[in-house]
């Protein structure tokens, strides 16, 4: 199944659940057979539950994880984080312009340019590549005000009250 026409979403804010967002949609499509791609930016380590239903929905649902593992401080990315969130760059530009895919989801893609990895007008350009009859979503929390004015649909989570605050870890098949 191919859209008749794509659009770019944005799924951002301080509170949970915008990787969730962009999976549910991801499910929705693959439902339908069409073709998701999911590049995940800043994910090293895992697996994470994603990517281990990108196995069982094969060949239709793919999840290509970057980064590396640990937590990157902003203003001072390494060498090797930069080079990674690069790498992650040319990943997605190939995943959108590929013809194989009809929902690609860049992952924590805010946050990757809002800690200095990626140049926001990358990340336009990539949307600005997208072809007509694919859907785009991006994730992750300080979307650029560039990257929102350029976005079809834009929804803020927002935290009101999260278990995480009571020192409840991250669960696995909850939250990773």
């Amino acid at each position: 199944m191919k859209l008749k026409k794509g659009y770019v979403q944005v799924y951002t804010g301080n509170g949970k659940g915008k990787t969730t967002a962009a999976l549910g949609l991801a499910l929705r499509a693959v439902g339908r057979r069409m073709m998701v791609c999911m590049i995940q930016f800043m994910k090293g380590g895992g697996p994470y539950g994603e990517q281990l239903s990108a196995a069982v929905l094969a060949p239709f649902f793919t999840v290509v994880q970057t980064g590396r593992k640990g937590w990157i401080r902003k203003g001072s990315p390494t060498p090797e984080d930069i080079r990674l969130a690069r790498e992650a760059l040319i990943i997605s530009r190939e995943a959108l312009i590929g013809s194989r895919y009809d929902l690609v989801i860049l992952d924590e893609i805010n946050n990757a340019v809002h800690y200095g990895l990626v140049p926001v007008e990358e990340v336009l350009a990539i949307i600005d590549l997208k072809p007509h009859t694919v859907e785009l979503v991006l994730t992750g929390r300080y979307a650029h005000e560039k990257i929102i004015e350029a976005a079809d649909l834009v929804t803020e989570m927002r935290e009101i009250k999260h278990y995480y605050r009571k020192g409840v870890p991250a669960r696995e098949g909850i939250e990773k």
